[in-house]
């Protein structure tokens, strides 16, 4: 089954916990803290295995969920990380952030590989809080929590040619005449239901990849006969060879065609007309064609290469044009810097450490993404570790954004899950 656009979310795991201990042996009655740091969690990692074709795998596995870290232990022993979790992915696979719409990654080439989500580090052990003025720290810290992202993962097939027209007008058979590929042939539409990739080769021994693509109708970029589902994997390719039914057998007018079909590029995105394109005028073996041809000249100016792939007629010469224009054009980048994610420092206003709504219950709500890590991290079984998440939302400045607010003593503030009583 051919897949080729999937939503998934991953939770990459926790870091460990740090150990709350002291050394505690004979002879040594000030021994200190002896509690060990937490590993790192799992990072979730898409690679590129070139011997995949389609996202099948990741449509049965809809959330991936990394490994939390090994807890600390004591006499200062650090918890082990957790091995990174590998998603294999096509050659050509796009990962978006679904939250803030950028592009995670691109990968197009051999074994690129790239982290879509962080694990979380490791909670410190009391070892680590030992200072001159705290010798003996009676608190650790909890992991931290691993990144949560909610992506779109794309196949954006790899080709140097791309193959478009309505159907029926032979693409499928002009494929199967110069490459190894073999699609399915019958004569019906949308006989084509997946992108199909073939190698070819000219006559000077130049080789490049050819696609295949399922026929477009008027209004597939909105969605008619198969849809957009396949105009991405035009995007990459660096040629579009435009194939026509020259002969008119099912009484469409061949310029009507492709005009269709150069409106579906354009309405899907505008940087596909930019592309070379090559016009091939199949079935020239029937009565019809000759006549039609000298009629679409007349409109269009641009090279067109006859052929009749049923008959392997002028097929050499396609194959030799595409190879020539393939040697002048540039690869050039799918998407711009301002697109993806690592290029993008200011896109996005400062997110604010935290933020205080009031419940109509009375109850105060306090939330944020940095107030509720450190939460999480924080480690209330003593006194001492309740007092150090207490000065730290102090040094954040809560308290005096509450009492700001109307707080009084008494009144319950909730962070996450979790709440108090608000006491001066």
């Amino acid at each position: 089954m051919f897949i080729d656009e999937v939503t998934i979310e991953v939770h990459a795991g926790n870091g460990g916990d740090g150990c709350l201990a002291f050394r505690r042996e004979k002879f040594m009655p000030m021994g200190g803290p002896f509690g060990g740091n937490g590993g790192r969690g799992s990072n979730i990692v898409f690679k590129v295995d070139e011997g995949l074709r389609t996202l099948l795998d990741l449509r049965y596995n809809r959330i991936i969920k990394g490994k939390k870290g090994e807890n600390g232990s004591g006499k200062n022993q650090n918890g082990k990380n957790s091995e990174d979790i590998v998603i294999k992915v096509p050659q050509g696979t796009v990962i978006t952030d679904l939250d803030s719409g950028l592009i995670v990654a691109d990968l197009k080439n051999k074994d690129d590989e790239v982290i879509v989500a962080h694990g979380g580090r490791g909670g410190r052990g009391n070892t680590a809080f030992k200072t001159q003025a705290n010798p003996a720290p009676n608190f650790s810290e909890n992991g931290e929590p691993g990144e949560v992202k909610y992506l779109k993962v794309e196949l954006k097939m790899l080709a140097d040619v791309g193959l478009v027209g309505l159907p029926s007008v032979g693409k499928s058979t002009l494929i199967s005449m110069v490459s190894q590929a073999k699609p399915k042939i019958a004569a019906y539409h949308f006989t084509t239901l997946t992108p199909n990739l073939g190698v070819c080769k000219d006559n000077n021994g130049r080789s490049f990849v050819m696609a295949d693509l399922p026929g477009l109708i008027e209004g597939a970029s909105e969605g008619e006969g198969l849809g957009d589902r396949f105009l991405r994997h035009i995007e990459r390719t660096k040629v579009i060879a435009h194939v026509i039914d020259m002969s008119g057998s099912e009484g469409r007018d061949p310029y009507s065609d492709y005009q269709i079909i150069n409106n579906e590029l354009k309405s899907f995105s505008e940087k596909l007309l930019t592309k070379p394109q090559i016009i091939i005028a199949n079935k020239m073996d029937l009565e019809s064609s000759k006549e039609n041809l000298e009629k679409f000249k007349e409109k269009v100016k641009d090279p067109i290469y006859e052929i009749s792939a049923m008959n392997n007629q002028g097929l050499d010469k396609v194959l030799v044009a595409l190879a020539d224009l393939l040697e002048t054009v540039e690869d050039t980048p799918l998407y711009e810097e301002d697109q993806m994610e690592g290029h993008v420092l200011y896109k996005f206003q400062k997110e604010e450490p935290y933020t205080i709504t009031r419940e109509d219950n009375g109850t105060w709500v306090i939330a944020g993404r940095e107030l509720e890590r450190l939460f999480r991290m924080a480690n209330f079984q003593t006194d001492e570790g309740i007092a150090r998440f207490t000065k730290r939302l102090r040094k954040m400045g809560v308290d005096d954004k509450l009492e700001e607010l109307g707080v009084v003593e008494g009144d319950i503030v909730r962070i996450l899950d979790f709440e108090f009583e608000y006491r001066k």
